[in-house]
């Protein structure tokens, strides 16, 4: 899908050296992404998101993960310092290994949060600086409209929001390059290359986030199939390159990363689907797409309680949508790749409605595409309806930048060009070369930029809500624990970690590198029939701190009790008991105190040393 020739000097997208516009573009990337982290520094080691405090300290817990297989030379694949004895597939979950595995030596210089944090900025700029490199060389001649397309593309408001806990759903830097490389497979005499380049992309992008490499791969599908339908001849021309090309990084992919995939579908712990399809219903409300995020200049919180389920992956604004259907109309006819984007933002926006149409919150009796679809459909069954609206949210910021770059050329009378680079298709009021007729119509370069700078100002992101959480104990920071939990035991803190509960307890395993295995955790693991299910299995021991951390008082105990919570420690290899500063710790020390007798006081925390108890 390449040019068939080189398009006029004057006419082609910038691919100079890298200038002084090109800094200043990432150096503005990279201070959004200090600001979006802003009140995470202000307690960089005692603070976490307000919106998903378990998914944050999941990602230090993967941080530290990535550290502990680096130091100690283990299968970054699968691990044992969670959930034990079972342990957790770190490739059937979000464990992010093309990061934490890299940065597993400033991980242990700095410790996760700082890394964390870092990253997470980092992450986002990253993905605006390849977002901007790939429009400005391969897609538009102005380079503010390249820097407007690659702020929207790296800091667009459902990715900000993705920002609050989820580090994997902004770590996008490399999709741009892919879908590019996708782009160049069709040119003549490079098809070793290009598809040497795409196949290392996409085995690395699998290390770092396979659901946003899917959608990518359904994008880049939609895009071949709309360019070949608009450029039969050429495409029909480039097919056999395309194909070859296609097929080398295809089989590269495979045998760089087989094992792994094996390993995520057939290694321990790994599982089929998800207990009753959870993600399924999940479908975009269309109320959410002019609505401003929370997490924007122009956002209010108090939407949410609305709009909001769990994710705010659109909340364009209406000031976008409109500047955006006002590109597609203007454009259509004079540039394939606002045709390309304007089908992509109308097949994954109906696509991501879900079984049943959402509007301001509100389930309609109208069915929406999922309802057709079996949610038990390999890969349908792990898929969020409303993450595909993350494709529209690329288009989106393709069409800004096609915009602005259209409204420039206007103003200055600079012919237009399509997604070949080849000249724009004529239309009234254009000449041959397409220079528009009244002195170029200069009004339209203001008023053009103007528009979409004035769309995209109030999505200017605000600095992510974080509250503070309280630090490990310093039975637990200091290592007067070691001598409690000999190598091959286990270290059982209260409450358990869970998806739900025990948010602080994970982060001791986290934030002392994973010196000591942990029961429990949060992760997806197998359930019954082996379909996937958020944590480990409550054994009656976890059911009962749960229940008495929901009900703020232990419940009345039975000899039977006892003796499955002496079975549960069994099983779980435990050698001791820790209970630190909680909210409901009169009630889990009365708990535990009936279960095992009583503890002993041990710096800041409450012990029960049960080796006795298990030999």
């Amino acid at each position: 899908m390449s040019a068939a020739a080189d398009p006029p000097e004057e006419t082609r997208p910038a691919t100079g050296r890298f200038g002084r516009a090109d800094a200043l573009a990432i150096g503005a990337y990279v201070l959004l992404g200090v600001l979006v982290c802003l009140n995470y520094w202000g307690d960089i080691e005692n603070r976490v998101s307000s919106h998903l405090p378990t998914d944050h300290s999941w990602f230090e817990w993967l941080f530290s993960h990535g550290a502990y297989s680096v130091r100690h030379l283990e299968n970054p694949l699968f691990s044992e310092r969670q959930n034990a004895p079972d342990g957790v597939n770190m490739m059937a979950n979000t464990s992010l290994l093309g990061v934490t595995l890299p940065l597993a030596p400033l991980t242990l210089l700095l410790g996760p949060q700082v890394v964390y944090a870092l990253y997470l900025g980092g992450a986002l700029a990253a993905t605006a600086a390849t977002s901007y490199w790939v429009l400005s060389r391969r897609l538009v001649r102005s380079r503010a409209a390249a820097f407007v397309g690659g702020a929207f593309l790296g800091f667009a408001p459902g990715i900000v929001h993705h920002a609050n806990g989820q580090p994997n759903f902004v770590s996008n830097f490399l999709l741009p390059l892919i879908v590019a490389r996708v782009l160049r497979l069709g040119e003549p005499g490079r098809w070793r290359r290009n598809g040497v380049a795409l196949g290392l992309l996409v085995a690395y992008q699998i290390f770092v986030n396979e659901e946003m490499l899917l959608l990518t791969a359904l994008a880049c599908l939609v895009i071949v199939v709309v360019y070949a339908l608009s450029r039969w001849r050429s495409a029909r021309a480039q097919a056999g390159t395309f194909l070859a090309a296609l097929g080398l990084g295809g089989g590269l992919t495979l045998l760089l990363t087989a094992y792994p995939i094996w390993f995520q579908f057939n290694g321990p712990q790994s599982y089929r689907g998800l207990q009753g399809g959870v993600f399924h219903s999940w479908g975009e409300d269309l109320a959410a797409f002019v609505t401003f995020a929370r997490d924007t200049l122009a956002g209010d919180p108090a939407v949410e309680k609305t709009i909001g389920l769990t994710e705010q992956n659109t909340w364009f604004g209406w000031p976008v949508v409109l500047v955006t259907l006002a590109a597609i109309v203007l454009l259509w006819r004079r540039s394939l790749a606002a045709r390309i984007a304007a089908v992509l933002v109308a097949v994954f926006t109906v696509a991501s409605l879900g079984p049943r149409i959402r509007l301001n919150g509100v389930e309609t009796e109208v069915y929406g595409p999922w309802h057709y679809i079996p949610d038990d459909l390999p890969l349908v069954e792990m898929m969020m309806p409303t993450r595909l609206t993350l494709v529209v949210t690329g288009a989106v910021g393709v069409l800004l930048a096609l915009a602005w770059d259209a409204a420039d050329r206007s103003g200055r009378g600079v012919p237009a060009t399509d997604a070949d680079g080849q000249p724009a298709d004529a239309e009234p009021g254009v000449t041959d070369s397409g220079t528009a007729t009244a002195g170029h119509r200069r009004w339209v370069r203001p008023v053009g930029c103007a528009a979409v700078a004035l769309a995209v100002l109030p999505l200017i992101p605000r600095p992510l809500p974080a509250q503070q959480i309280d630090p490990p104990p310093a039975f637990i920071t200091s290592g007067a624990w070691r001598p409690y939990v000999p190598d091959g035991r286990t270290l059982v803190p209260v409450p358990i970690p869970s998806n739900v509960h025990g948010l602080s307890t994970l982060r001791w395993s986290a934030l002392t590198r994973h010196e000591f295995p942990v029961p429990g955790g949060y992760f997806i693991g197998p359930g019954p029939n082996d379909e996937g299910m958020f944590g480990a299995p409550n054994r009656p021991t976890s059911t009962l701190i749960y229940s008495t951390m929901d009900k703020g008082a232990a419940p009345e105990l039975t000899d039977e009790d006892r003796r499955r919570a002496v079975e549960d420690l069994r099983y779980w290899r435990a050698s001791v008991v820790v209970l630190g500063a909680h909210p409901r710790e009169a009630a889990l020390r009365d708990l535990m105190t009936g279960l095992l007798g009583e503890p002993r006081r041990v710096d800041d925390v409450w012990l029960w040393d049960v080796r006795p108890l298990l030999t």
